[in-house]
């Protein structure tokens, strides 16, 4: 059969249209090796987006100074991302003697910042909350269930009522060539149904919310999680426990947001465990390291720090998935958070007025019923020298209540013999360490504790 000339170059025209809408390269201003690199971005064949119709991403740096532990070859690997759906934004950095720890964590601050602004590399329709910084050799595994919530826990909406799975997203190398360990964190982001009124019905708008970007990585300049491979270890980030805006939630028939501001057991603390049992799970299918490390932030200081404790209580044990698992992990890296709820009534103006108020409405008055308010926080669940390691940060002009609290969990540990450190004003405020010398802190004390491999 012939074609005639003009149809060729129709055809010809068209593949190079559609070649061209697929990949797109340039130049992106690095701050890690203060020079201008290439990027390439390449889009699904069959892209996955989110509830507000953007593309869900995956920023893979390639070509890094330090060794890759995944074994998979980085065509592979961008390949295997392609067929999950995401687009690709490829950064090669050529084996640039900055591409390494610590100073690869100020790229990784870039580039959500500018994800978060909606710049990034031409593009201003990647993700606000599903979109992600990968190292060459890693995967993720995106929305694995790790436990089905109740929904009369906090009661809202009303017409939420059939409980939603919570997700935690797990990034790992592939192919490992060493068992690493993984560090787990619990967002400091609400995911929650959400019922739309003029549609009639219940949506997917806020649900996987764990990494909404202004609200987490880009708002806080947070770095630790996705910069943790380049100290040999895996991560993971949760869904929080508290499934519903945080400054809302009821128990049944009680008072409109009883629960602003604060969490609950057991709920919360048998969702914690469940994450840890699902998560050594998958390691183990994995072939990763049995070794998890927690790192929490505020609200997800709060929850986090229900996993160190070594007191066993049968409600909290037997709930959720991969019952049977250990749920313990190894170390933790706390930051603000509440601990002990019978501590908010020692100082006056000092941050936690809202808990003064509510949490009587849910729990009763505290000189009555101490018990329960002590089974409320992770203070409560720290019996012996058994419980994990931990390093606590805060900046001392930050809310006081944050301090007493480290301060009262920090001593029962010292008295304990379990080991402590304190990572104290690397910066200002309610904020996360950001800067070399206080991430390095952050991660020596993991890998201390996690054996992390070496792999400079």
């Amino acid at each position: 059969m012939k074609y005639h000339p003009s149809l060729f170059f129709i055809i010809l025209f068209s593949i190079l249209i559609n070649f061209s809408s697929c990949a797109a390269t340039g130049k992106w201003k690095s701050k890690t090796t203060a020079t201008t690199i290439e990027y390439k971005a390449t889009e699904s064949q069959n892209p996955i987006k989110d509830y507000a119709g953007n593309y869900v991403t995956v920023v893979y740096l390639k070509n890094l100074a330090f060794k890759k532990i995944g074994q998979n070859s980085i065509k592979k690997d961008v390949k295997w991302l392609l067929s999950q759906g995401y687009r690709v934004i490829e950064l090669d950095y050529k084996k640039n003697k900055n591409a390494k720890a610590l100073k690869i964590n100020e790229d990784i601050i870039a580039i959500n910042d500018s994800i978060s602004a909606g710049s990034f590399c031409n593009l201003n329709n990647c993700s606000q909350y599903k979109s992600y910084v990968l190292f060459e050799g890693y995967r993720i595994a995106r929305d694995v269930s790790y436990f089905i919530d109740d929904p009369s826990v906090y009661n809202t909406p009303e017409q939420y009522i059939v409980g939603d799975s919570l997700h935690m997203d797990i990034i790992y190398p592939a192919n490992a060539k060493v068992k690493v360990p993984a560090v787990l964190s619990f967002s400091y982001s609400n995911s929650y149904a959400n019922y739309d009124q003029e549609k009639g019905k219940l949506t997917d708008a806020y649900k996987d919310q764990r990494i909404n970007l202004a609200y987490t990585f880009a708002g806080f300049n947070d770095s630790f999680l996705e910069g943790a491979p380049a100290h040999g270890m895996a991560w993971a980030i949760a869904d929080h426990p508290k499934y519903c805006p945080w400054g809302k939630g009821k128990p049944a028939n009680g008072p409109n947001d009883a629960y602003k501001s604060y969490q609950t057991n057991p709920d919360a603390a048998q969702k914690v465990k469940s994450a840890i049992r699902t998560l050594r799970a998958f390691n183990t299918m994995m072939g990763l390291s049995d070794k998890i490390g927690v790192f929490g932030f505020s609200r997800g200081s709060t929850a986090g720090s229900m996993a160190i404790g070594d007191k066993k209580v049968t409600d909290l044990e037997n709930a959720g998935f991969n019952i049977g698992i250990s749920d313990a992990v190894q170390a933790a890296a706390l930051g603000p958070g509440v601990f002990d709820y019978t501590l908010i009534y020692d100082k006056s103006n000092d941050g936690d007025k809202n808990m003064e108020l509510r949490c009587p409405w849910v729990w009763g008055a505290l000189d009555q019923n101490r018990e329960l308010w002590e089974s409320m926080g992770s203070y409560s669940l720290v019996e012996t020298a058994a419980t994990a390691p931990t390093l606590f940060f805060y900046n001392t002009d930050d809310d006081l209540y944050y301090q007493d609290q480290i301060g009262h969990l920090k001593n029962k540990l010292d008295n304990l013999n379990v080991p402590t450190a304190t990572l104290v004003n690397y910066g200002k405020g309610h904020a996360i360490p950001e800067t070399a010398a206080s991430l390095n802190t952050l991660y020596s004390f993991f890998k201390k504790h996690l054996n992390s491999p070496k792999i400079d």
